[in-house]
């Protein structure tokens, strides 16, 4: 083309001069080279992809923690939505604020001060349930490879959120106790000697999950020193607090540090998850970080589930309430507690939680969970392998049992169902011998240091010493999810 006749630079080209389209080789997602380098650990968690053959009604599903929402006033709830939309529809089911409804926020204050916190509703940050309190405070604190401490065992969904921004997980070992505060001085000390210091400690203090355990009092003060010594802040993850069997709610850790700990709480165990209602109790510099996080996330919250929680907690006897869901999940306990002392085969061990949904069972030497969990679906009872509570994969020989949904009768047919399967497993094994790959140190030591000394009955178990717990769980190293 002569230079008189040739487009001006940076035109569209005619599609007659484009290369040729080249066949692009069959894919499941054809989108997968497009994807964020943080995409590449979002995979589905151990429990959700249980969901779909646990719901099936000849499977005794002792793997999800779902609230057993029949226990509610459902006819009162009902009332109250349909009033509150014909009252104040207008308000109801318009747009609200980053923050959260100012009336809700003086209710959760309200509710977080039976666990001893002082708190003021401008502190406060309404949430998409505590999960999002999480997302939100892990985007504003961690960047990519930066590190985050964790119990070991720890909740998946915290692990998947950690995963998704690249955070590098260290578990810091715990025992029947709780977290173990040396373990946690020796953990820092540790990173700090490699020129690593993380962003902050997540714990959930009161009936762990997964482990089930509560952190005692001299613990937690021990905790909290560790960390304030450290100059490390602590997300306090606290869905299950006022769902203890014995005495009165523990003191939470932010009754005690109004300034290093972060405290995440939710309706979703205490009224019914489908609200969608959690909050974030911080300082004033993280509150402003948050609010313009949420914002930036989903502009705003449903109005229309924070007033639903405001008129409950104002018009309810909400307290009560709490009692009949603390009396139910006491039954359940007994009848799962009762049930695994008189099945479980002769190897197996298992914490006995005061309160919340789960119970953390060991299994004997040489047994996988994961590669037991086809077996038990077959045998039609369902569990979560303790893989999924951790960032590098231990924790096989373990499992979580959840007592909270299931009746008595199906609670105590699941365990018998499940320890036949475990007896076999184990006949097996004898019989054949155990593959290397379940013999591994990576899959025997986590016992040793996690709970361990749980047994069928409670029990004063020694406490392992901070030195060999951090040598001995492999959880303690660098689990980057990224790699």
């Amino acid at each position: 083309m002569p230079s008189e006749q040739r487009p001006p630079v940076g035109s569209p080209q005619p599609l007659s001069s484009l290369p040729p389209r080249l066949p692009r080789p069959a894919r499941i997602d054809p989108y997968l080279e497009r994807y964020a380098a943080r995409a590449r650990g979002m995979v589905a968690s151990e429990i959700r992809a249980l969901f779909a053959v646990a719901a099936r009604p000849e499977v005794v599903s002792l793997a999800g923690g779902m609230p057993y929402i029949s226990a509610l006033p459902l006819d009162a709830v009902g009332e109250l939505a349909g009033q509150l939309v014909a009252d104040r529809g207008a308000v109801a089911l318009q747009y609200g604020t980053g923050q959260g409804d100012p009336g809700l926020r003086e209710g959760i204050c309200d509710v977080m001060s039976l666990e001893g916190i002082k708190a003021h509703p401008d502190e406060i940050v309404v949430t998409v349930g505590s999960q999002q309190g999480l997302d939100l405070l892990t985007r504003i604190f961690v960047d990519p490879g930066d590190v985050v401490l964790a119990e070991g065992p720890s909740y998946v969904g915290a692990l998947g959120t950690f995963a998704s921004y690249q955070a590098a997980v260290v578990h810091v070992p715990m025992d029947d106790r709780g977290l173990i505060p040396g373990a946690l001085a020796e953990t820092i000390s540790r990173l700090a000697a490699a020129g690593r210091q993380p962003k902050f400690l997540y714990t959930c203090p009161s009936f762990h999950n997964p482990a089930g355990v509560t952190l005692d009092q001299s613990r937690r003060s021990a905790v909290l020193d560790v960390c304030q010594r450290a100059g490390l802040p602590v997300i306090e993850d606290n869905p299950y607090g006022l769902l203890g069997f014995e005495g009165e709610p523990a003191r939470a850790l932010r009754a005690d540090d109004a300034d290093g700990v972060i405290y995440l709480g939710t309706f979703s165990k205490t009224i019914a998850p489908g609200l969608r209602v959690g909050w974030a109790l911080a300082p004033a510099g993280v509150r402003d970080k948050l609010v313009l996080a949420a914002e930036s996330a989903v502009l705003c919250h449903s109005s229309l589930a924070q007033l639903m929680v405001r008129e409950y907690l104002a018009t309810q006897p909400w307290r009560e309430q709490v009692k009949v869901f603390r009396e139910l999940y006491r039954e359940r306990r007994d009848a799962m507690l009762d049930a695994l002392a008189a099945r479980m085969p002769v190897g197996c061990r298992w914490t006995s939680p005061s309160g919340g949904f789960y119970v953390w069972l060991g299994l004997p030497p040489g047994v996988d969970a994961k590669a037991m969990l086809p077996r038990a679906i077959a045998a039609r009872v369902a569990y979560v392998p303790g893989t999924g509570f951790y960032a590098g994969g231990q924790g096989g020989d373990h499992l979580r049992l959840s007592y909270c949904f299931p009746e008595p009768s199906r609670i105590r047919e699941g365990v018998r169902r499940l320890a036949e399967v475990i007896t076999a497993e184990v006949e097996l094994r004898s019989t054949f011998g155990s593959p290397a790959s379940l013999d591994s140190p990576a899959s025997s030591v986590t016992s040793a240091s996690s709970l361990s000394s749980a047994s069928p009955v409670p029990s004063a178990s020694p406490v392992p010493s901070a030195s060999s717990g951090a040598q001995a769980n492999p959880a303690a190293a660098v689990a980057d999810p990224v790699q």
